[in-house]
C-alpha cells in the first residue's frame, strides 16, 4: 500500500531510541521528512545520523519536553508539521503509596502535558491545510492500570481521552488524532528495565520475558513481547491517506493482552 508519506514532514517525540525510534525510521521509509527529538543532544545526533546512512530524511531537535519551554522551544523550532508522533513518556515501578506529588507532576508533565502542548501549538497549521495526523503512544496500561505503577497507567488513560478529544475538537477538516497501545515491548527502557530485574533473579533476559508475561500478562495471546517495528507498523498506517476514515480511536497492537472484543 502507497501511504502517500512523500512530503509530508513528521515529529516523533522520544524518537532517540525503542518504539518511537521504529516508528521515525518507518516513516522516512515512506518517504517523509522525520524531526527526530530527545533530550540529549548526543543520542539526536546519533539517530539522525543511523537514518542517514540507509537514505532516509532526518533532522534533530533535542528539548525537555518535561518543560513548558522546552515543549515550546521544539514546537516553534519545527516549523510545518504533518504529523505529530507524540510517543516520549517515562515509566517507574513505584509502590502507590510511596509515589510523592513530585513524582506524579512529573510523569503527567512527560507523558502528558508534553502531548497537549505540542498538539495545542500545532493543530492549528493542520487544519488550516485540510490534512493532519496526531497520534498518541498509549499502553494497554491506559485500559490495566498496573499496580505495580499506578501513576503510569492514569497517564496512558489520560492520553486515551486526550485523543478522543482532539478528535471531535477536528471533526470533518481532515485532521486526524488517533491513539495506539501497544503492550510488553521490546524497547529499550524496557530492556534496560528487565536486564536489570533478569540480574537481579539470578535468570536469564530469555527466562526472565517468558515468565514475566506468563505471570504479569497471562492473557497474552502472543506470548511473548512484542518488537519495537510491530508497534511502529500499526503507527505508520494510521500515519498515511489510507487510514483518513480512522479518528478518536484506540487500537491495540497489545499481543491480545486486553482480555476485550472491542
Amino acid at each position: 500500500m502507497d501511504l502517500r508519506l512523500d512530503g509530508k514532514r513528521a515529529l516523533v517525540t522520544g524518537s532517540t531510541g525503542g518504539i518511537g525510534f521504529a516508528i521515525a525510521e518507518g516513516l522516512a521509509r515512506e518517504g517523509a521528512e522525520v524531526i527526530v527529538n530527545g533530550r540529549s543532544e548526543e543520542r539526536v545526533a546519533k539517530a539522525v545520523h543511523a537514518l542517514a546512512q540507509d537514505g532516509l530524511r532526518a533532522v534533530g531537535n533535542a528539548a525537555d519536553l518535561g518543560t513548558a519551554e522546552g515543549t515550546a522551544s521544539l514546537a516553534e523550532e519545527a516549523g510545518k508539521v504533518d504529523i505529530l508522533v507524540n510517543n516520549v513518556g517515562i515509566f517507574t515501578p513505584v509502590p502507590f503509596v510511596e509515589i510523592t506529588d513530585a513524582d506524579w507532576q512529573e510523569i503527567f508533565d512527560v507523558n502528558v502535558m508534553s502531548g497537549v502542548r505540542l498538539s495545542r501549538a500545532l493543530l492549528p497549521d493542520m487544519v488550516a491545510r485540510k490534512w493532519g495526523r496526531i497520534i498518541f503512544i498509549s499502553s494497554e496500561s491506559g485500559v490495566q492500570t498496573p499496580q505495580e505503577m499506578v501513576h503510569y497507567g492514569v497517564t496512558k488513560t489520560a492520553q486515551l481521552a486526550l485523543s478522543r478529544g482532539i478528535a471531535e475538537s477536528v471533526a470533518g477538516t481532515g485532521v486526524t488524532a488517533n491513539a495506539v497501545l501497544p503492550g510488553p515491548t521490546r524497547s529499550e527502557g524496557v530492556v534496560e528495565f528487565v536486564e536489570k530485574l533478569a540480574a537481579d533473579q539470578g535468570v536469564d533476559q530469555a527466562t526472565f520475558e517468558k515468565d514475566f508475561v506468563k505471570t504479569m500478562r497471562p492473557s497474552s495471546l502472543i506470548g511473548r513481547f512484542a518488537e519495537t517495528e510491530e508497534v511502529a507498523n500499526l503507527v505508520v498506517f494510521l500515519c498515511g491517506e489510507g487510514s483518513s476514515a480512522i479518528t478518536g480511536a484506540s487500537l491495540r497492537v497489545d499481543g491480545g493482552v486486553v482480555r476485550s472484543i472491542l
